[in-house]
């Protein structure tokens, strides 16, 4: 008899044997903790392939995907010239710990894409926030770094504090195994916020060495910055002698070809001096990168004092996969990746409003999410102060429908959606199809059910 998973009425019997063997052998089961469905319940999908806009689990089900890897996937799963790019550089070699070609064009190609003029490649986008705090304190001899609830830069010790998604996720209070220390030379102040930091630079002006926020933050839900606001950070830095460090890592060469800055800071004329990639940049393999000024960038090893290394920065094949990717995103690319974007947003605000699920649903660029809040008490989601109040029960509900009926959507409230432009009318068709049952899902989830 095929085992069915409690929440759905879809095989999971291979994705629950897996389960039960990961947990052995891996804290939680998995390797990153959203994976686990802690927020939502039932069996994780352990996937065996991907094509195009569809997962396929071991268990043989079919899902539109709307994670599409949290981002990497512009071009959609297993895109073939990517595919056949990787296996000749893998024919090639897999790590050389020397100086490649790969390296270079990608580096070339981040910079003619954005306003950095040099690029560091590493192998997270932890690793480069990690690094962009430590250059902006090596270049500027000062500790204190500002950012913004909500907004997450990796699990870098000094910023995993009110860090949006993942510890929101799971309730984690504070911040276990990170000394006092650690956290003691950041501030925290609310997202969109200018007049908080106005008077933090106010008091603490000559101490700060840089405010890093996310693009557009999409760590608690897709948030915007409003407008100006990232605009009047660089204003501030500049006017304090802080640099002002801008993570892209999720939106970078996602938003736009420049990234979210190719949406507001190309449009207003100012440029962060840091700036902090990964995702689409690695085509889908670990890959990721901190760039900026020469003058700032000169701080680094092997040139200025400021150490930074890894072993498998640059590595030949997620470089080849990330440069290929790069190539391939064409303005037609971006065309269609808005174009989807829109059109699901769309969709799933009709058939909630249809349900009567209350809710608010946003974008920022073409990372969008739904927000179970109530839309006269919170009209827009501006913060994390504002993306907690959401009727969590009414997510669980919506993404468990919409994974029985073959959708799947990232599996926490406070996570941003990621389309490919390999999403097609069928796609499309096959989610808004499955929207309605959900909705009504939503609107009927009770506070104390076990969705």
């Amino acid at each position: 008899m095929t085992s069915l998973d409690a929440d759905t009425a879809r095989p999971v019997a291979a994705s629950a044997a897996l389960f039960a063997r990961a947990l052995d052998v891996t804290p939680g089961g998995v390797n990153s903790p959203v994976r686990a469905f802690r927020a939502v319940g039932g069996t994780p999908r352990f996937m065996a392939r991907g094509s195009g806009p569809y997962l396929y689990d071991v268990d043989g089900n079919e899902y539109v995907d709307l994670v599409c890897s949290w981002g990497p996937l512009i071009l959609g799963h297993a895109h073939p010239e990517v595919v056949d790019a990787v296996q000749r550089a893998v024919s090639s070699g897999t790590s050389f710990g020397t100086p490649a070609l790969p390296e270079v064009d990608l580096a070339a190609e981040i910079v003619a894409r954005t306003p950095v003029e040099q690029v560091r490649l590493v192998s997270s986008g932890t690793e480069a926030t990690m690094s962009a705090i430590r250059l902006a304190r090596g270049f500027t001899g000062r500790d204190l770094v500002v950012k913004f609830a909500g907004c997450y830069h990796g699990h870098v010790d000094s910023l995993l504090v009110a860090a949006g998604s993942g510890v929101a996720t799971f309730g984690i209070p504070g911040t276990p195994g990170v000394p006092q220390a650690a956290t003691a030379s950041t501030l925290v102040l609310p997202y969109n916020d200018v007049a908080a930091v106005t008077e933090s630079f106010a008091f603490y002006g000559d101490q700060i060495a840089c405010v890093i926020t996310e693009a557009a933050a999409g760590n608690m839900g897709a948030v915007a910055p409003a407008e100006g606001f990232n605009e009047s950070l660089s204003r501030l830095c500049r006017e304090h002698g802080a640099l002002f460090v801008s993570d892209e890592v999720m939106t970078g060469f996602r938003a736009s070809r420049s990234g979210y800055w190719g949406l507001d800071g190309a449009v207003e004329g100012w440029e962060p001096d840091l700036m902090t990639f990964g995702k689409v940049m690695g085509g889908g393999f670990p890959a990721a990168a901190f760039g900026g000024r020469k003058d700032v960038m000169a701080h680094l090893a092997p040139i200025g004092p400021v150490y930074q290394a890894g072993t498998l920065s640059g590595n030949p094949i997620a470089t080849t996969a990330g440069l290929t990717t790069l190539r391939l995103a064409t303005d037609d690319v971006y065309a269609r990746l808005d174009e989807v974007a829109g059109t699901i947003a769309g969709l799933v605000s009709d058939a909630l409003t249809a349900a009567g699920a209350p809710h608010v649903v946003q974008a920022a660029g073409n990372l969008f999410s739904a927000f179970f809040v109530e839309p006269d008490e919170v009209p827009v989601v501006r913060s994390f102060d504002d993306a907690n109040r959401q009727a969590l029960h009414r997510f669980k509900a919506f993404f468990h429908s919409m994974l029985d009926q073959g959708v799947y959507l990232p599996p926490s409230a406070f996570e941003a959606w990621f389309v490919s432009a390999a999403h097609d009318d069928q796609a499309i068709d096959k989610m808004a199809a499955a929207l309605p049952r959900a909705a009504a899902a939503a609107a009927a989830a009770r506070p104390d059910e076990d969705a």
